[in-house]
């Protein structure tokens, strides 16, 4: 059993230690969405090494990958709210300034990564042909709302 606090000690823990670490463990939406990307990455890694050759195909790796894109699609662009624009970050002022556009990009890209998760890829071929456009949409979506890498 736990020691019972005097009730300054509670009251100071409910509204001064509690509040600071949970305003600690709240990541900045910059930083949510950069380990977001991170995975994304990863994922594009693993498939991009197994279309290349470099890898041997992986159906439960592919699996993995797509899923994580599935989760990465249905988050990411509740992660750009109005003032997480940041120096430290590769977003371009179009991802709010273009929101509508923006906000197409990312649905674009999710339904891409739906329909490579039905796909289901079993094959080699069949991920070339299942990841292809998810690839595409990832690569238009930079082009117009991330900056290029320094």
């Amino acid at each position: 059993m736990l020691p019972s606090l005097p009730r300054s000690a509670a009251l100071f823990v409910l509204t001064v230690l509690l509040p600071a670490s949970l305003a600690i463990a709240a990541a900045l939406p910059q930083e949510e969405r950069h380990e977001l990307m991170e995975g994304v990455g990863e994922g594009a890694k693993v498939i991009g090494s197994m279309l290349e050759g470099e890898r041997p195909f992986d159906a439960a790796a592919a699996m993995e990958a797509l899923q994580t894109w599935d989760h990465a699609s249905g988050v990411f662009g509740d992660l750009f709210p109005a003032g997480s624009d940041s120096a430290d970050d590769r977003a371009l002022p179009s991802v709010w300034e273009e929101r509508a556009g923006f906000d197409a990009a990312l649905q674009n890209w999710a339904e891409a990564v739906d329909g490579a998760i039905a796909a289901d890829p079993q094959t080699l071929e069949d991920l070339q042909a299942a990841a292809g456009p998810v690839f595409k949409k990832c690569k238009a979506c930079h082009e117009d709302y991330r900056a290029a890498e320094e």
